[in-house]
């Protein structure tokens, strides 16, 4: 970590401090033999335009691409200088027309160039040309540098058949019937369609592939493609003109021994030209292929934007990949091998983000601030899958998976707001009762093959059905092994374990304490493996473990292990974690008595199917923590909206502790749509004896004249003043407070539930 970091939350000195435990854990995990990598996902949001759909629930937008290009453009500079920027696709996943685009930066490890000369790569850059044609001049270059003849480039054309429908002479994939052209990426989407002229070239291919002995006659292969028709007419849609190659009818008519149906492509698409790059096995053929571009490119004083399939997987290759998410930008950072690595990488990543406009965090409309709503998973694994410290000791997931399970502030206090049995990383324990017993089943059956050659291969079959969601869905725990060593999926093993309860934190300085954390962990358990039982935590894991007191409580037990290990963890090193996560919403006192109210933690349930692509969580419910000081439980009570709140406590002399949990705005499809919202909250603390309040204070959900905020905060001044006007101490003079003795909820006996025992 470096000497100076503008806005960090932590002091120089705590920051060496920091550095120092990463060195010694590197020191420890070196001499132990364990090669732990380490990769993250963190993601992105714009510090403008902080109200736009693309950057808070749109996984597409207008901003997204050019923010996504202009990162990789700074990331390049800075980590590859000579890699290769490529325009790639990314997941397609149902209710969206098109797959997502994926931009990847590429270049190998013994630093030979990929791409020489940025200034000749588009990406990143404004309209290069306006030539209708600068198309087909560079296909016929390129076919001569790569051997080929020039007669073999082909001109593709829109097909006017199924461009436009003949009777309703829309696009045929563009229907308004079912298409949502109220959506402004609709509407953008079919007047491209509409625009194309059909009767010029849309693009130029070249089919493409190379040959088994590069020796034997050059390297590439072409021929000439025969033809259904007396042209060749791509398949309708609006991507790339590679991929909408008529490839399997043409195979048909072009079946040929050692020939492959692959092709090139070249077009002209909104001021830039693009050129596609087929499938190829070979790593060396790629690199030849890119090389090729780059020569003709230099050689035509043309930029291009090199789009379509990404090199093959090889030792040598090293990557890094910008995408679109919901909300969100994600960068699929390259895994570091040691702690300096890993801390320049994250520093680096958060300081050019910043350049180009994006931040790590945005406000709620309340003022609070927030994560930014994608994740930041954290991915370990070894050089190759066969040097994985998780293929090499099945036992070292099992001490991970048992540690977490025994201590909760590991699984919720670097978390998002959406947490919970059907959030995107659950605990192993929440909803799924049975789930414990199977789990320690499967571990028995590890302990017993630890020894074995076969260890690896039985980790994936003995915990791929338990470490899942509600839904049986791996991929979406809080422990995902889908790439550790699962021969029946592709990629699947590649000797990764992702931690997946990880929301981007607000400052790369505590994006490392995290990291630092999980990494301490491993080269803890790597010495000496975890044996505990599991605990079975019952509905205390949402009610105890919600309020930030017992999660400090809990991870203060977590840093006594690390100091025992030889880590000098301090508890001051998580101090922005708990303001970030838990912030302190106001305090008043009263009669000697002080009570702090603070943001607690509180799941969010997912509903019923209600038909669409997508699953709506119920988030109507907030969580405060109440802690009072100063307090004698026979002479005065905390009160909350009349109802006396349920304090425990904490240990210390007058110190008590509780939740409250209330409806904080109304919403039609959530549970229980009958309850009313029960802001503003007012608290009391009341003398016992007489009834009469001591002091008080208002909480408000939204302004203090009870309309709803029209737009988020533009910037953090803007966010505390919300923040401060909705919490206001009361004059409590003259007051008498009436409540009544409730018993303790038996679910839940920390929580006042203003919706439970409800008159």
């Amino acid at each position: 970590m470096s000497a100076a970091r503008g806005g960090s939350p932590y002091r120089a000195a705590t920051r060496a401090a920091i550095n120092r435990v990463g060195v010694t854990v590197d020191a420890d995990l070196a001499a132990h033999g364990a090669n732990l990598t380490h990769g993250c996902e963190p993601t992105f949001v714009s510090a403008a335009g902080r109200d736009a759909a693309e950057w808070n629930h749109a996984a597409l937008g207008p901003q997204k691409r050019a923010a996504g290009e202009a990162l990789l453009l700074r990331l390049r500079a800075r980590w590859a200088p000579h890699g290769l920027m490529l325009a790639g696709q990314g997941k397609h996943y149902p209710g969206e027309p098109l797959p997502r685009w994926a931009l990847g930066l590429f270049w190998l490890t013994d630093g030979v160039p990929v791409w020489t000369d940025a200034g000749l790569n588009a990406l990143g850059r404004p309209r290069q040309t306006t030539d209708a044609d600068a198309a087909p001049r560079f296909a016929a270059a390129l076919a001569t540098a790569l051997g080929l003849d020039t007669g073999r480039v082909i001109p593709a054309y829109e097909d006017p058949w199924q461009m436009v429908d003949a009777e309703s002479r829309l696009p045929v994939d563009v229907d308004p019937h079912v298409s949502d052209l109220g959506a402004g990426a609709e509407r953008a989407r079919l007047a491209r369609l509409l625009r194309r002229d059909v009767a010029a070239p849309a693009g130029y291919v070249l089919p493409l592939w190379a040959a088994n002995s590069p020796n034997a006659g050059g390297r590439w292969r072409t021929r000439d493609w025969r033809l259904r028709r007396e042209r060749l007419y791509t398949l309708p849609g609006d991507s790339a003109l590679g991929y909408r190659l008529p490839l399997d009818s043409l195979a048909s008519v072009n079946a040929a021994e050692g020939e492959e149906n692959t092709a090139l492509a070249i077009e002209l698409r909104q001021g830039r030209l693009h050129v596609f790059l087929p499938p190829l096995a070979r790593l060396d053929d790629y690199l030849a292929l890119v090389a090729a571009i780059e020569r003709t490119a230099r050689q035509r004083a043309v930029a291009v934007v090199p789009e379509g399939v990404e090199p093959p997987p090889d030792e040598r290759l090293v990557f890094l990949r910008v995408t679109p998410d919901p909300g969100v930008l994600e960068v699929n950072l390259h895994p570091a091998a040691s702690w300096p690595e890993l801390a320049e990488r994250i520093t680096t990543l958060y300081e050019e983000a910043a350049q180009v406009g994006l931040t790590a965090e945005k406000y709620q409309f309340d003022g609070r601030r927030v994560g930014t709503g994608g994740g930041c998973h954290m991915t370990f694994g070894g050089p190759t899958p066969r040097e994985s410290p998780f293929v090499q000791r099945p036992d070292l997931l099992c001490s991970l998976v048992a540690y977490w399970q025994n201590h909760p502030s590991l699984s919720y206090l670097f978390a998002g707001l959406f947490i919970g049995p059907t959030s995107q990383a659950p605990r192993i324990d929440e909803a799924r009762e049975d789930a414990l017993y199977e789990v320690e089943i499967a571990f028995q059956h590890i302990a017993r093959r630890q020894t074995e050659s076969s260890a690896a291969q039985q980790i994936d079959a003995l915990l791929a059905h338990l470490l899942v969601d509600v839904t049986g869905n791996a991929h979406r725990s809080e422990f995902c092994i889908d790439k550790l060593h699962s021969a029946a999926n592709p990629g699947g093993c590649q000797g990764l374990l992702e931690l997946r309860a990880f929301e981007m934190a607000p400052h790369a300085d505590m994006s490392l304490v995290e990291a630092l954390l999980v990494r301490a962990a491993a080269a803890m358990f790597w010495r000496k493996p975890y044996h505990a039982d599991f605990v079975r935590w019952g509905t205390a894991l949402h009610d105890r473990f919600m309020l930030p007191h017992f999660l400090a409580i809990d991870l203060d037990a977590v840093l006594a292990d690390l100091k025992h290990a030889g880590y000098a963890f301090e508890r001051a090193w998580f101090a922005p974690f708990f303001e970030f996560r838990c912030p302190s919403a106001g305090e008043f006192e009263g009669g000697g008595v002080r009570v702090t109210l603070r943001h607690a933690l509180e799941p969010w349930p997912v509903l019923g199917d209600t038909g669409g692509t997508s699953r709506p969580v119920d988030s109507s419910l907030e969580r405060f923590e109440i802690k009072a000081t100063g307090m004698d439980p026979a002479r005065h009570a905390v009160v909350c909206n009349g109802r006396r709140v349920s304090l425990e406590p904490t240990g210390a002399m007058g110190e008590f502790v509780a939740g409250v949990r209330f409806r904080a705005w109304h919403y039609e499809g959530a549970r229980h749509p009958g309850i009313a919202v029960h802001a503003p909250l007012t608290f009391d603390i009341v003398e016992t004896a007489t009834g009469r309040s001591l002091g008080a204070c208002e909480y408000h959900v939204t302004d203090r004249a009870g309309a709803p905020y029209a737009q988020r905060p533009t910037d953090a001044r803007a966010a505390a003043a919300r923040r401060a006007e909705r919490f206001a101490v009361v004059n409590a003079a003259g007051r008498t407070i009436e409540f009544a003795q409730e018993p303790a909820n038996p679910w839940l006996p920390l929580t006042l539930d203003l919706r439970y025992g409800q008159k």
